[in-house]
């Protein structure tokens, strides 16, 4: 099998990055895939794991870097702008760089003017993960039968056809689309639900001495289920919301009115405006069976190694 890329280049060995790294090699879409890390105990662990065939410090790192012909931030989308910064003098001339995080647009905003001339840019964003952190975390198959979007600006050059098959050779269904499109629709379908989980989990934490340590001894499903979410990275969490502010903000706007509307029914027994709203949502849920994003099996269709706390 041909390699897609002869030389990937990581930069974060957390779990997105490990897995991309194990993905890489279980598929052979490279024919080297090298990491670094600017945690010393991560790189240890890499090595420990053999995650990669090769892991490097930060000065090793500057030295190997220009060896590579695709070169991912996997790091929090706040943090990307700087770790891309350390290496640009080192950069090989007509490589790809490309991302991993689940904002688009603050990103591109940052990363194009410090480009040097000859190399390129493409935003991508799988959409796949799990609460765990850290390269023990990480899996070949996290990407199998998940999206991932890329945010080229011309979706007919040579890099976006590869980076598309890049993923696609990693187990992923590929979309092209505008970044602000994604910021929006991610806003929607992750970053809100996570604002959510961790706005509700905070307010049982709080509610634990009053109700006498009874929130965890019988918690149930969906509750569990907004704990697994607000487990998630708290670094990476912070620089989401920071990061997409308006599009969150649009679209928590939007939730707190048809919460509010919620609340008035409850309050005047309006039944059957509640009836009609669970209805329609149930309805969200039966095509997102449909459209195999997820299993009508118990446990909201997950299994524990493939918990879907997805950026």
């Amino acid at each position: 099998m041909t390699h897609i890329f002869d030389t990937i280049f990581i930069i974060g060995g957390g779990l997105i990055g490990a897995s991309m790294a194990l993905a890489s090699q279980a598929k052979r879409a490279a024919n080297t895939v090298i990491l670094t890390d600017k945690d010393s105990d991560v790189r240890a662990q890499l090595r420990d794991l053999k995650i990669g065939d090769e892991v490097y410090g930060f000065d090793d790192a500057k030295q190997n870097i220009g060896r590579a012909d695709l070169v991912v931030l996997a790091v929090p989308s706040g943090a990307m702008v700087k770790a891309l910064s350390d290496f640009l003098p080192h950069l090989k001339l007509g490589c790809l760089v490309s991302d991993v995080g689940s904002i688009k647009e603050n990103i591109i905003t940052g990363i194009l003017p410090i480009l040097p001339k000859g190399v390129e840019f493409i935003g991508g964003h799988p959409i796949a993960g799990t609460e765990k952190s850290g390269p023990a975390a990480g899996f070949a198959s996290l990407f199998e039968n998940r999206w991932c979007i890329l945010t080229p600006q011309d979706e007919t050059s040579n890099h976006a056809k590869c980076l598309k098959k890049f993923w696609q050779c990693l187990g992923s269904e590929v979309a092209f689309m505008d970044a602000k499109r994604h910021d929006l629709v991610l806003a929607t379908t992750s970053h809100l639900p996570h604002l959510i989980a961790y706005a509700l989990v905070g307010t049982a934490t709080d509610m634990e001495t009053v109700t006498r340590n009874e929130v965890v001894k019988y918690s149930a499903g969906g509750f569990r289920d907004f704990t697994r979410i607000a487990a998630s990275d708290p670094v990476m969490w912070r620089d989401v919301f920071l990061g997409n502010r308006d599009a969150v903000l649009d679209v928590l706007g939007r939730y707190i009115e048809d919460l509010t509307a919620l609340k008035k029914s409850i309050r005047w027994g309006d039944g059957e405006h509640l009836l009609k709203e669970f209805t329609k949502t149930r309805n969200i849920r039966e095509r997102i069976i449909d459209a195999g994003q997820d299993s009508s099996a118990p446990n909201f269709g997950r299994d524990q190694k493939e918990s879907d706390s997805e950026a």
